[in-house]
């Protein structure tokens, strides 16, 4: 079937800006280094507390003005689509940008409480960690989950695009995808992590360790019927204290793993299993 290349839907010329993938990813990076600041960043000099604060005003600061620019592109464009219109610049859009930046802004002491659970999660598990340190170098799981949690803030707070775009490029830099709409609790930890997928309405409970290749997947749709009711579960949910080993699936939006379960390597489930189950590593459907 022949496609027109000049499609609408298809390009984006001479109009309004779009959001920048590249000044997304330079956005985490800000976010990564208030988090972890002389980890991530430019270098803190050492200095007064006084000093110490000044440099973490300024880079909210910094950081305020570029998420806002995206989060305000992202907005326009959407709200540009369902108008049908190209207006270069929106009132609206500006006023639902300050908010939404404003209150992730706010969110900034709970996120670095949760990414500091979730890099001791890493140490507690992997007895090959040297330190919190090694973890926050070079592990890929814990990056990708740090990014996570800054994206489902913002979309949480009514963010669109922006927090597909940051789930993506930590998935592009790790080969772990996770949809910024699950909803992880906290203690949270991936190991080696490439192919992890974790799908939109996936529901993850505390102190949860997954391997790499694990899918956290939806039955598909048979092609022709109707698409799911945006919200409805599709994805399955694990409760506490859940292990899920490498290259396992685990499809549908009522299957829920029982807290304390232990699915083996290779796994195929289905269907729901109890509490404290342990699931063999020999490829299964659980029905």
């Amino acid at each position: 079937m022949y496609v027109d290349p000049t499609a609408q839907e298809m390009q984006h010329i001479g109009s309004y800006e779009l959001p920048s993938v590249q000044q997304v990813e330079s956005v985490i990076e800000q976010c990564r280094a208030l988090l972890f600041p002389g980890y991530a960043g430019p270098d803190v000099d050492r200095g007064s507390p006084t000093a110490l604060r000044d440099i973490i005003r300024a880079r909210i600061i910094e950081l305020r003005l570029a998420l806002h620019r995206q989060v305000y592109r992202a907005a326009h464009h959407k709200r540009q689509q369902s108008l049908g219109r190209s207006d270069l610049e929106c009132v609206e859009c500006a006023d639902k940008a300050d908010t939404i930046t404003d209150r992730f802004l706010t969110h900034l002491p709970e996120l670095r409480r949760k990414v500091t659970l979730d890099l001791h999660a890493a140490y507690e598990s992997d007895p090959a960690a040297t330190g919190v340190d090694e973890i926050l170098f070079c592990y890929p799981g814990t990056y990708a989950i740090t990014v996570y949690r800054m994206a489902h803030a913002l979309l949480r707070e009514g963010a669109v695009t922006i927090p597909r775009i940051m789930t993506e490029a930590a998935h592009r830099q790790t080969g772990v995808d996770i949809h910024p709409g699950a909803e992880i609790g906290e203690s949270f930890f991936i190991d080696h992590g490439t192919g992890v997928v974790i799908g939109e309405t996936t529901l993850i409970g505390n102190r949860v360790r997954v391997y790499q290749g694990v899918t956290l997947g939806a039955l598909s749709v048979p092609q022709g019927e109707t698409r799911p009711t945006p919200g409805h579960r599709r994805h399955p949910t694990l409760e506490d204290d859940v292990v899920i080993y490498a290259n396992a699936t685990i499809l549908g939006g009522q299957t829920v793993i029982g807290a304390g379960s232990v699915i083996g390597g290779n796994a195929f489930v289905t269907a729901s299993v109890p509490p404290g189950a342990r699931i063999s590593g020999s490829p299964r459907t659980q029905r």
